[in-house]
């Protein structure tokens, strides 16, 4: 397994893209978003997606030339149409534009439609925080609806439909909540399979209903189904999604899941909040240390062993990746230098 330097994965992501059609700028953004993804551990939506969206432009699914535009806005609200791009392009592109109405209205919301896999979701109201607001972000995959049982049934009928959070912090890291409604992401399912690993109890069924660890299971055909988040409450992670396919879905026009196989875009619903418009933003400050500094006098689990804030977990994988490189399974490296050698590139040429 390659352990893959971040600018040297940069690079390649740069290649790959301008190859295939994107603007060098495009390039950068996409690029930039998958290497950071997989800083952050979340390798179903970084490394993975290399190769998975050069063969997605090949196949004409996305415009690697489009641009998003406006398709109305009011002083709080403002709808985005992708224009087929992909779409890190057209979520970036909708939150700043939430991030500068909240910046002079208070609140302010963004919705986008009609653009490629919008990728990490957390991306999004992360971008709000690290200007000094709090982001909140649901999204749905349009019609797709084959990969998440509901709550009570054995069939895929929904899409993994993340929710994320973003708060800043003073002088620190901001608080990030990025999860999925269901146990897993679907590519997650997908990284183990190409690992040649087996999951954890609890996250998948096969066609039939039984639990499974086999990524297989999910993967073949015919097909299983991921679980909704909660275990034994796991109606609450049902709940959960079908507020995400009403915000990110109805409400961005992108539509709802109906029973799609292939997702022709993410509909995206991310709310801005200008924390200065509510309190002083030293208040908030100090009132998020305390609340920190109070969870943290908890006793600590043996069996987990810390305590961790939400985003712990990515900030501290991202340190330690930086140092060590991003590893990359054969499978998925296989893959991506596949793509690179379609599109006449050399990977003989690229630094491991």
């Amino acid at each position: 397994m390659p352990h893959i330097k971040p600018d040297d994965l940069r690079q390649i992501g740069y290649q790959l893209f301008e190859t295939a059609g994107c603007p060098p700028a495009s390039a950068r953004a996409v690029t930039d978003h998958l290497v950071e993804s997989s800083l952050y551990g979340h390798d179903s939506h970084g490394s993975l997606r290399l190769y998975e969206y050069v063969e997605q432009i090949r196949d004409g699914i996305f415009d690697p030339k489009g641009q998003p535009s406006i398709v109305s806005e009011r002083p709080c609200t403002v709808v985005v149409d992708g224009g087929g791009t992909m779409g890190q392009i057209g979520g970036t592109f909708a939150t700043q534009l939430a991030i500068d109405k909240a910046a002079q209205y208070g609140v302010a919301t963004a919705t986008l439609r009609n653009c490629g896999h919008v990728g990490r979701v957390g991306a999004y109201p992360l971008q709000v925080a690290r200007q000094g607001m709090i982001g909140l972000a649901f999204c749905n995959a349009g019609h797709l609806g084959r990969q998440i049982a509901p709550y009570g049934g054995i069939d895929g009928k929904l899409s993994t439909n993340p929710i994320s959070c973003a708060a800043p912090r003073r002088n620190a890291d901001p608080i990030l909540v990025d999860m999925t409604t269901s146990v897993c992401a679907e590519g997650k399912v997908r990284v183990a399979h190409n690992r040649g690993e087996q999951l954890p109890e609890g996250r998948i069924i096969d066609h039939d209903g039984n639990p499974s660890t086999d990524p297989e299971a999910f993967v073949g055909d015919p097909p299983g189904a991921i679980l909704p988040f909660g275990g034994p409450v796991a109606y609450k992670g049902y709940c959960l999604s079908m507020i995400v396919e009403i915000l990110g879905g109805a409400l961005s026009g992108q539509g709802c899941a109906n029973g799609e196989t292939v997702m022709q875009s993410n509909g995206l619903h991310l709310t801005v909040y200008n924390i200065e418009h509510f309190v002083e933003m030293d208040s908030y400050f100090d009132e998020l240390e305390s609340l920190i500094r109070h969870v943290s006098t908890s006793r600590v689990d043996p069996h987990i062993g810390e305590i961790l804030l939400p985003g712990d977990p990515e900030y501290r994988t991202g340190r330690q990746r930086q140092e060590e490189g991003i590893p990359i399974d054969d499978t998925t490296w296989g893959h991506i230098v596949e793509a690179a050698r379609s599109l006449g590139l050399d990977p003989q040429t690229w630094s491991q």
